[in-house]
């Protein structure tokens, strides 16, 4: 006969629907994955936010915990999985904004260019306005006055990831208001136009 252990037992209860179960197993592995997301992200707030993700979407989706033979490891991989897609979003955005400032220089030279950029950046501004306020203040903080996430988050006194999840949502707003224009767009507006449409 198969001998199903403590932790298994707890992951059929908790696919079932059973908030205890689950609660014991958060908290027979929290410290532990708290410890290790620290080491990759040397960010506390970061590593909390990551552990509140990363069982969210277990229980969200917890028929699938039937499923799961090693819960540890399960849980560490989606836990690295998210930190590296938390660390790709943040480094495109820097290039996406870093691009948008280069190419607002470089247009200068360039009389059709420079209105082109321009109108862009029109349409740009356009799309900011519609933005919540604190997704407006991240994104201005960061492209305006340059701030990195880690001295957004002490201004405004939330977390790294905070700020990260704000800008993600800035910049995928911005993709669709500056979306339908990549087809009629030209020149740098058009290269302007991809890099904010990029996608996340």
């Amino acid at each position: 006969m198969e001998h199903v252990t403590d932790e298994q037992r707890l992951l059929q209860l908790a696919a079932a629907g059973h908030e205890e179960a689950f609660t014991r197993l958060f908290h027979g592995h929290k410290h532990k994955l708290y410890s290790f997301l620290l080491r990759l992200t040397n960010s506390p707030e970061m590593s909390e936010d990551v552990i509140q993700d990363v069982f969210l979407k277990l229980w969200k989706d917890r028929q699938q915990l039937l499923h799961i033979e090693q819960f540890g490891g399960y849980i560490y991989r989606m836990a690295q999985h998210q930190v590296l897609n938390a660390f790709r979003r943040m480094a495109k955005e820097t290039l996406i904004l870093a691009e948008i400032n280069k190419l607002h220089l470089t247009a200068h030279d360039n009389a059709e260019d420079h209105l082109q950029v321009q109108e862009v950046r029109a349409r740009l501004n356009k799309a900011l306005d519609k933005l919540p306020p604190k997704q407006k203040l991240v994104y201005t903080l960061s492209r305006d006055q340059g701030l990195k996430h880690d001295e957004i988050a002490r201004h405004l006194n939330i977390s790294p990831a905070t700020v990260n999840n704000h800008m993600i949502a800035a910049l995928r707003t911005i993709r669709e208001q500056l979306g339908i224009h990549l087809q009629s767009a030209t020149g740098a507006s058009c290269v302007l136009v991809i890099l904010v449409a990029f996608q996340k």
